[in-house]
């Protein structure tokens, strides 16, 4: 693909202006030359591309340049991406191999340096990123913010290390992004003043106007697991200069279908005002996070798309510093091969190694809702067999583990409801976020297969039901792959839909699966090292 010399005409959209009008875009030398308004015939639109305002690449299960490959052909030509995921895995070297990669294809991608490595002290990470190696991060032209500061926490109660993260990031001149779930009145008020700029993680609307009255973005998500579109969506029109719209976590599959364009379609189906949705999601992020995204203004890189007309909204082409990089709905973006690294050192699990001696009294059950990653924290009497816990998939009670990654140890377990597999289990090394192996499952021994399918292939997510199984390899941290992103996106949809015959009625059960492991999420959720209550911030017991 190469950069050339055009132009477009048709309705063009100015976001900085706030207005439409017909006209003509020259493009040269990879940027805007001249914008033109002028009674042209054509009714095409043309605007500037959409950006995802947070988005964690790494949860598509594709490198970089495989996941630009999938998002520009739904308009997308940038993100604002907080590499946490493989730091947590591999560090600093995680982070550069994410920026090097990105860099080899036509997109955007604006890293930010991940503030919470790891995102607590309560689990087994392969890394650490303390107050020097954000520094040094924070120096890169290449990381344009602080990543979301899950610790909130050590934000209310003046942590050293919180704060100078926070004070580096000020330094730097770089926001700080927000991650406080359920955060309100004065503690909401004082992690804001912390200079804490955005929150992505509101999932009901007073939770988001509380933020939004102490000055605080609020980043609208719609993920595969997480979904908040509904709830927050009208503050689009009544907050339109407050609020951007992300993702957070987007699977292959999902990907394939859709990005940022199904919200904006969503949005303009329930009456919203065209300019304020597209400022959401092209204005807003560019402005906040000072990226070198074009907006479609004389002199700006020459990012932008296509669309057929403002209803339908169908994308027609997406071009990246003037270069066409989807046309029609398919990519023109070629696959790029890369070595890739990991941090994979355990051993495997046998059936005997989960079994749970019976105790007195109920047990904690860790409830999954779906659309969301918050759990409950729910008591219920234990099924008993021989004198060990079990599952009893009849009432939704299955058995939850967690297993090192980086070093054998002892599982941990737990039990789950709200996946409702009736059989069998499904497992997956993609678990925020340390990713060590999170498995659920109606019997020890499929577990116990699902996770030792995934130590097999160093990483990667698994499903095993009777003599059947399936495991998609991960190699490049255990979490992502350089393989093609529309065969992978076949390959998981297989598994979802597997997963659902088991008896599943999530959305999105790998999805939701991999957040079971999140500690900074409450109500109740499962390290390597334990069951953790996330509203005490402290381990607790299976029995109570």
């Amino acid at each position: 693909m190469k950069s050339t010399s055009f132009e477009l005409t048709g309705n063009i959209v100015d976001v900085v202006g706030k207005r439409i009008f017909r006209g003509r875009v020259t493009v040269a030398d990879q940027r805007i030359t001249a914008v033109t308004e002028e009674p042209v015939e054509s009714d095409q639109v043309i605007m500037p591309g959409l950006i995802d305002a947070h988005i964690h690449i790494e949860s598509s299960m594709l490198i970089p340049s495989e996941f630009a490959r999938l998002a520009v052909v739904h308009g997308t030509v940038a993100t604002v991406s907080d590499p946490h995921e493989i730091a947590n895995v591999l560090g600093i070297p995680g982070v550069l191999f994410m920026i090097e990669n990105g860099k080899k294809v036509p997109f955007k991608f604006n890293f930010g340096a991940s503030s919470c490595v790891p995102a607590t002290s309560f689990e087994t990470a392969g890394a650490a990123l303390g107050v020097d190696e954000i520094t040094r991060l924070l120096a890169r032209e290449e990381i344009r913010y602080l990543s979301e500061m899950m610790n909130y926490p050590g934000v209310l109660f003046g942590d050293p290390v919180v704060l100078a993260k926070l004070s580096e990031a000020k330094k730097a001149g770089k926001p700080v992004d927000g991650h406080a779930p359920g955060l309100r009145g004065k503690e909401a008020q004082k992690y804001i003043k912390a200079g804490i700029t955005t929150d992505h993680e509101c999932f009901t609307k007073p939770e988001a106007l509380d933020k939004l009255s102490y000055g605080m973005k609020i980043l609208i998500r719609e993920g595969s697991a997480a979904k908040n579109f509904e709830a927050l969506c009208s503050l689009i029109t009544e907050y339109p200069e407050m609020v951007m719209l992300c993702s957070d976590d987007k699977h292959p599959n999902d990907l394939a279908v859709g990005h940022i364009n199904e919200l904006v379609i969503r949005a303009l189906q329930k009456g919203y005002d065209f300019m304020q949705v597209i400022r959401s999601c092209t204005f807003h992020p560019v402005t906040h996070y000072n990226l070198p995204v074009g907006l479609l203004q004389t002199d700006d890189p020459a990012d932008l798309i296509v669309v057929n007309d403002l209803s339908q909204f169908r994308i027609l082409a997406t071009y990246v510093d003037g270069m066409k990089v989807a046309e029609n709905g398919k990519t023109l973006i070629r696959s790029v091969g890369e070595s890739p690294s990991n941090n994979f050192d355990t051993d495997p699990v046998t059936a005997t190694d989960l079994r749970v001696p019976e105790a007195p009294g109920e047990i904690r059950l860790q409830k999954a809702l779906d659309g969301q990653l918050i759990t409950e924290e729910v008591h219920v009497q234990p099924k008993i067999n021989q004198g060990y816990v079990v599952a009893d998939p009849e009432r939704d009670i299955l058995k939850l583990v967690v297993k090192n990654r980086y070093r054998d140890a002892v599982p941990a377990i737990g039990f789950a409801g709200g996946f409702g597999l009736k059989r069998g289990a499904i497992a997956s090394c993609v678990a925020h976020d340390s990713h060590n192996i999170v498995a659920v499952g109606a019997d020890d021994d499929s577990i116990a297969r699902a996770i030792n399918l995934i130590i097999g292939a160093a990483g990667g997510i698994s499903i095993v039901e009777g003599d059947h199984e399936m495991v998609i390899p991960l190699p490049f941290a255990g979490i992502m792959t350089d393989q093609d992103g529309y065969s992978i996106a076949q390959l998981y949809e297989q598994m979802d839909q597997w997963a659902k015959r088991l008896g599943s009625q999530l959305r999105a059960p790998y999805m939701t699966l991999s957040f079971m492991a999140l500690l900074v999420i409450p109500d109740l959720k499962l390290s390597d090292k334990g069951l953790f209550d996330g509203r005490k911030f402290a381990f607790t017991q299976l029995f109570c």
